[in-house]
């Protein structure tokens, strides 16, 4: 038991890490090739014919495949319109728009868990009615820059101090939330902005370097670690992970240690005080995306991309459902009220993580393209999380998952 103690804190830094997302979703994976998870069972002989829908969503949507990275910044349209470009491109100096774009990000992808199949967004200088992601996205975008989030209440920037105040009220007003329009997990996503605020606020030395406290300080912070003007990927995470780990609801904790996104699942097994316990850092690793654009329009190239995984979220994870890769032990279970915490979300998850490691290299194989020209945040915006909308639209009147998760606005 002592050793188990000491051994607590150094497991737990090492859960905080994408490299444990993907070593236990591969384990997760095994135990179901094996037959022994108790909600899914796995058929991979399926999983070339997902990888055939793919590669035909890829080449329909784009057929030169240039496919941008998997980020926020591609939701950020209304029409024929690039809100997020278009902000961007009124700041001449590039460390400032460097950190606003940091300030629209982050903000951005804490109030992007799922919206629920009710909510609608209309953009009124569009006239663009939007729903989901991208509904939330020129939401958020339309607070920012009308100065939802700034101090002055006019600026596009996010304050901490603004952050901290925000309340419901605040995030039902800019996203149009009444109850015909109900938006799920209100209150999760303005919790997650009031910490994020007050995160920012205790942390100077990380978000106050060349200005106020704002998420936006995280930029110069992260480009300061470039060496030689390159900076992996893995480092955005880690940093994403240490310094905005305050801000996620307190679940699972270990040595002391928040671990943020993390599950219990019994099977998972590691030989250390880490035991039972499976990471996803779904947000963290969606804003850690999101901010390789901002860091490379500074400048500074962001490298082994592949270090991140992907993204165990209903799109990705209702492509493998809908295509037989992955079949539920008990069919009504799709329709139940699943939570996060459940051992078939916490399944459902991590299968979704090692599956689209398994058929990443089936695309890049049927595309004639390496794994450099085409990493894995190509495939997943191509790709998996297109295909797996499509099919939701295709099987399912309102578009939804094929299996039900009750979430609070800070996981899915």
């Amino acid at each position: 038991m002592a050793f188990a103690m000491l051994d607590a804190p150094r497991a737990a830094r090492a859960l905080l890490t994408a490299s444990a997302v993907r070593e236990r979703s591969a384990k997760m994976l095994d135990l179901g090739m094996a037959g022994e998870l108790s909600a899914f069972t796995v058929d991979m002989d399926r999983l070339p014919a997902a990888a055939d829908l793919v590669v035909e969503v890829i080449r329909g949507n784009y057929p030169d495949l240039a496919i941008p990275f998997h980020a926020r910044w591609r939701h950020f349209r209304a029409g024929p319109h690039d809100l997020g470009a278009d902000l961007l491109a009124r700041i001449a100096d590039p460390a400032e728009r460097g950190r606003t774009a940091f300030d629209l990000a982050i903000v951005s992808v804490l109030l992007d868990a799922g919206a629920g199949m009710a909510w609608r967004y209309r953009d009124a200088a569009t006239g663009v009615e939007l729903s989901k992601s991208e509904g939330l996205a020129v939401a958020s975008l339309r607070m920012f820059e009308a100065g939802a989030f700034a101090d002055d209440g006019v600026s596009a920037r996010a304050d901490a101090a603004r952050l901290a105040a925000l309340t419901a009220g605040d995030i039902a007003r800019g996203f149009q939330v009444s109850d015909t329009n109900p938006l799920v997990g209100l209150e999760g996503r303005a919790s997650l902005l009031a910490r994020l605020g007050t995160t920012a606020s205790a942390n100077p030395q990380v978000f106050a370097t060349r200005d106020t406290p704002r998420p936006g300080g995280l930029f110069d912070h992260l480009a300061a670690q470039a060496e030689g003007g390159r900076l992996p990927a893995t480092a955005i995470l880690a940093g994403v992970l240490a310094h905005l780990g305050p801000i996620w609801p307190s679940r699972v904790t270990l040595g002391g240690i928040a671990l943020g996104d993390c599950w219990h699942h019994a099977k998972i097994r590691a030989g250390d005080a880490s035991d039972g316990l499976i990471p996803f850092h779904k947000l963290s690793q969606w804003l850690s995306y999101s901010l390789i654009e901002p860091l490379e329009s500074a400048g500074i190239t962001v490298t082994h991309i592949d270090g991140l995984t992907g993204l165990p979220e209903y799109r990705n994870g209702g492509l493998f459902v809908d295509m037989g890769v992955l079949a539920l032990r008990d069919p009504a279970a799709a329709t139940a009220a699943n939570t996060v915490d459940s051992a078939l979300v916490v399944e459902w998850r991590g299968l979704t993580v090692a599956l689209l490691d398994a058929i990443a290299p089936l695309v890049r194989q049927r595309l004639g393209l390496s794994a450099e020209a085409f990493p894995l945040a190509r495939v997943l915006e191509g790709g998996t999380w297109a295909a797996g909308r499509r099919l939701a639209r295709e099987r399912r009147d309102d578009g939804g998952p094929p299996i039900r998760v009750v979430s609070d606005g800070t996981v899915f």
